[in-house]
């Protein structure tokens, strides 16, 4: 089960108090497979989050609803919609929230929806990578460590680990290997039912009683004015944990206070992107549903929507430190 802020609290005040430098030797028992000789980052960056290696159990077979009968969810509540091949699906965050990961085919496509609630970051990636041996398919799981305050991702067949913000593998065989990022929305259950084909489906929990679903296990998270089991830089012009909008390339960010003002601004390669109200913020009150109003981002470039980011704005510095965020 996620740990509360209190015992997020605990947990990082402990392994701060841990010699960074033992940690590995951890690893190599819990991950006897990983290829710890190689990665692309210093090992001494990534912390234990607290849970064990699938400790937050992703989702392997989901099971879904038709959304046009699903009453299940609150108009205003954030899912993920996500569109391939024709096919139509909403994640919930209320299920993501405990589940994180979301191992899934649709439009005949492998994919994993993601959702890191430390750095609100909300990607939808597909599963093939190339090999030696042509295509492969990876599933993947949750690690329980951190990386700049974001998931690790670690994949069954070769054990690498994933930074969840980036797609890449930093630790292990497939160190260095990207994954593409589809165009996803994090939108309102209503925007996505407004917009759904008459076959779209919504994820539903496979045991209802297997968590709290729907409760927000980081009640208040999102107006802290530091991010748990983070100890990087913060942005000088926005709150650390305000939210900013950004593009694939992650040249730069909008605050989601200047999109909120302008509803919509013009990006440098001709993609426009637009804020609307109407979608709770999942890491604000105790119940998702109940959460203030963030809105609605949405991206589209000659018509077509194209991948974006709704993560808060540390989480957009540590990993694009010299990439302007513009704000009011």
């Amino acid at each position: 089960m996620k740990l509360s802020l209190a015992a997020a609290a605990l947990c990082a005040a402990l392994f701060a108090a841990m010699p960074v430098s033992a940690a590995p030797g951890g690893w190599t028992y819990e991950w006897p497979n990983t290829d710890f000789r190689t990665a692309s980052v210093d090992l001494k960056e990534i912390r234990s989050g607290g849970p064990p290696r699938d400790g937050i159990p992703p989702i392997d077979k989901p099971v879904f609803e038709p959304a046009a009968d699903y009453s299940g969810l609150e108009p205003t509540e954030p899912v993920i919609g996500l569109t391939v091949g024709g096919e139509m699906r909403a994640y919930p965050l209320r299920i993501l929230m405990w589940h994180e990961i979301v191992n899934d085919t649709v439009g005949g496509v492998p994919v994993s929806v993601t959702f890191c609630p430390l750095c609100n970051a909300a990607i939808v990636f597909d599963r093939r990578v190339e090999t030696a041996n042509g295509e492969g398919v990876l599933d993947f799981g949750t690690t329980g460590k951190l990386r700049k305050s974001d998931l690790i991702m670690w994949d069954r067949q070769t054990e690498s680990w994933w930074q969840q913000f980036t797609g890449e593998a930093i630790v292990g065989a497939m160190t260095g290997t990207a994954l593409k990022v589809l165009p996803s929305r994090l939108e309102s259950w209503a925007n996505f039912q407004e917009r759904a084909s008459a076959s779209a489906q919504v994820l539903v929990p496979i045991h209802e009683g297997m968590r709290n679903y729907g409760a927000n296990p980081y009640r208040g998270y999102d107006s802290l004015s530091q991010p748990f089991l983070y100890d990087g830089e913060t942005p000088e012009n926005v709150p650390a944990l305000s939210r900013v909008v950004s593009l694939l390339d992650k040249s730069e960010a909008w605050s989601l206070d200047l999109l909120r003002r302008k509803g919509s601004v013009m990006a440098s390669d001709g993609t426009v992107i637009s804020w609307t109200p109407g979608q709770n913020s999942a890491l604000d009150a105790a119940r998702i549903a109940e959460g203030r109003d963030v809105g609605n981002v949405v991206a589209r470039k000659d018509d077509r929507d194209v991948p974006y980011f709704v993560d808060f704005a540390f989480a957009f510095h540590a990993f694009k430190p010299d990439a302007p965020i513009h704000a009011p």
